[in-house]
């Protein structure tokens, strides 16, 4: 169940808050409809629910608040708004790349795939998918982690009526299993025909809290459905007589032999039919467009619920006052097919070969649902699945089976995110060739003029670069990192501050280091590679100090890349990230050799002799070489530069990021 109390969010300026003390619930089992038209605070109260909005108020979620909760995917699925991503990226990618984020096993994404219909489509980008498609990633998205909780935000908005009734299937499947669905929508009938009960909203504040029988009787416009072969004869016959009455009746003519008759009821349509001969084929009450009110279903043997008519809203036969022994006609949607045998307390049974819904296996849990009914031999684990291809998008929906694993713990997590992230796309292995091309294509020309030392060609540095193009790739990963959180947000953005969380961050120093340094190394061998291919083996010999050279260079790389990290970080952009990496050496060491170039009144010379006297335990006499080395190169130009930029950056990221919880 989910409960909202009080909430209100933050006003701005000096307009009126967006949401006003909006106390609500929905109940686990049920589809509860948040209605309003556009502006009246829907997505504004999802946010509040989802802590993501400043402002008043707590939502419970079974008896938790939000930040309470140990798994926050494994409890609450959202939809809000547009499926973040990458459009480059693989509908699989994007599922399995949420499935690192949640903790879930990769082959959950290839569950969701069959059950929203997907799965003929594992293989194209996120940028080349329809709208409704779209929708159907998002509901996968949320319901990667079985949540118990579905909050969505107009998730029928643009769609087909086909897509729609696929979708309210699929919101009746998840709450049929005891689930709580709680979804947007400005469209009174369909609210009226797709869920349990309607909360609707006006300017922010809440107007009514009913269920669909009552919404329907006392917020929509009621009708009278008939369906006669003289349409044109009674609609006339109903304009005399209303105005004979001095009454306002309202008949509008629908496709072919229907008529909408409002402000009017079925007995005296039925009346007026009689005194004009007019033949009638049905005559029903309605609710507006909803479509006729079906009797209740109820529980049989080939259904473990109710299972909802396609429309919501009338109720078929006689109406009342009818006459004596009037029949009742079933509307169109209801009549049994060739092939279906009526049932014993049930409209219709399914026809033969038809898929009918079966109860759950004993144990089965609430992310199994009823499936079409299968032959013994078939296995236990057989279920039907929804695929946008190969079955009519009528076809009941089914959810995947419930998760059992427990959510992989951090660190591990946010490194398999990263990594996916990284790599799911061609945007980094390209830019990885690219560094790599180019410096080669550097140092040969460099190695001809014989002006640069070794270390310079092996890094491909000429003198008018600020830096080789190796550690500029190695900062421009690392400012795409965070950039790409907020560009295209698939853990931040709408759904929280994911990217904020500390355990994250490290992930993605410890994912960009290695970057960095796989970079440095495949650098170095290309162009020493390229150099002894093309000038022969003595012009690339090992130097004496190469331990000391691979770790400045080593450092120079891993710096950079975590210098335009953090600089993404702070200001969201990856612009800013590759700012910051060229101020290094353009900005940060000319003030660095500014500071330093006084007169030394004092040496620090046999510091780590003294430092090794105070430390407890000892450390062998050979780390004395290793600690002066060190400190060496941390007293270099370049190494303060960085040093004192990475500082600075980790303190405003911290003070700029991490200030706020992070709950998702």
């Amino acid at each position: 169940m989910l409960q909202a109390i009080g909430l209100t969010s933050a006003p701005r300026r000096d307009l009126a808050p967006a949401v006003d003390d909006l106390t609500f619930e929905a109940r686990s089992g049920a589809v509860t409809a948040l209605l309003g038209a556009p502006g009246a605070g829907k997505t504004t109260a999802l946010r509040l629910m989802l802590e993501l909005e400043p402002g008043r108020g707590v939502t419970y979620f079974r008896g938790r608040p939000l930040h309470r909760l140990a798994h926050p995917a494994r409890e609450i699925g959202v939809l809000l708004g547009e499926v973040p991503g990458h459009p480059a990226r693989t509908v699989r990618g994007q599922l399995a790349l949420v499935c690192a984020a949640a903790g879930v096993p990769a082959g959950r994404a290839d569950e969701l795939l069959d059950v929203v219909g997907l799965a003929p489509l594992r293989d194209e980008r996120l940028g080349s998918l329809s709208l409704g498609m779209e929708r159907r990633l998002g509901l996968a998205v949320a319901l990667l982690g079985d949540p118990h909780t579905l909050l969505l935000d107009a998730p029928s908005a643009e769609l087909s009526p086909r897509e729609k009734s696929w979708l309210h299937g699929l919101l009746r499947a998840h709450a049929g299993q005891g689930g709580t669905v709680l979804y947007t929508t400005d469209d009174p009938k369909e609210a009226a025909r797709a869920s349990d009960r309607v909360v609707t909203l006006d300017e922010g504040r809440l107007v009514a809290d009913q269920d669909t029988a009552s919404f329907a009787r006392t917020r929509l416009r009621p009708r009278v459905a008939v369906r006669t072969p003289h349409a044109a004869r009674l609609a006339d016959a109903l304009h005399r007589e209303a105005r004979a009455r001095r009454r306002s009746v309202e008949v509008v003519a629908e496709a072919g032999s229907l008529l909408s008759v409002y402000g009017s009821s079925c007995p005296e349509i039925g009346e007026t039919a009689f005194r004009h001969g007019v033949l009638v084929h049905q005559l029903a009450d309605e609710i507006g467009d909803a479509g006729p009110r079906p009797a209740p279903a109820p529980v049989t043997p080939f259904s473990s619920c109710p299972v909802p008519a396609p429309v919501l809203g009338a109720r078929t036969g006689p109406g009342p006052g009818a006459a004596p022994g009037a029949v009742p006609v079933p509307a169109p949607g209801n009549r049994p097919g060739p092939g279906a045998v009526p049932g014993p307390g049930q409209g219709e049974r399914p026809a033969p070969g038809a898929d009918a819904v079966i109860p759950p296996a004993p144990g089965a849990g609430r992310g199994s649902v009823p499936g079409p009914a299968v032959a013994p031999d078939a296995g236990a684990g057989a279920r039907a699945v929804h695929r946008g291809r190969g079955r009519r998008t009528g076809e009941p929906a089914v959810l995947p089976g419930a998760l059992t694993g427990r959510p992989v713990r951090a660190p591990f997590w946010p490194v398999r995110y990263e990594l996916r992230r990284m790599f799911g796309v061609r945007t980094a292995p390209l830019i990885m060739a690219g560094a790599l091309l180019a410096s080669v294509a550097l140092a040969v020309p460099l190695a001809r003029t014989g002006g640069t030392p070794l270390p310079g060609l092996l890094a491909a540095w000429p003198a008018i670069l600020p830096l080789p193009p190796a550690v500029l790739a190695a900062g421009l990963l690392g400012a795409l990192s965070f950039a790409d959180e907020y560009h295209h947000p698939v853990l931040g953005g709408a759904r929280g501050t994911v990217p904020r969380r500390l355990a994250l961050l490290l992930a993605k120093l410890a994912v960009t280091a290695s970057t960095a340094l796989l970079l440095a190394f495949l650098t170095v061998f290309a162009d020493g590679a390229a150099l002894r291919l093309v000038y022969g083996p003595a012009t690339v010999p090992v130097p004496e100090n190469w331990a000391a050279l691979g770790a400045g260079w080593a450092g120079l790389a891993v710096g950079c890349g975590w210098a335009g990290l953090l600089a993404a970080g702070v200001f969201r952009i990856a612009i800013a990230g590759m700012a910051a990496v060229v101020a290094v050496p353009t900005l940060v060491v000319p003030l660095i050799r500014q500071v330093s170039a006084g007169p030394v009144a004092r040496s620090a010379a046999g510091l780590p002799a003294r430092l090794r006297e105070l430390a407890w335990p000892l450390w062998p006499q050979g780390a004395d070489r290793w600690l002066a080395g060190a400190l060496g190169f941390a007293a270099q130009p370049v190494a303060a530069a960085l040093a004192l930029s990475l500082s600075a950056l980790l303190c405003a990221y911290l003070l700029t990021g991490l200030r706020r919880r992070a709950r998702w």
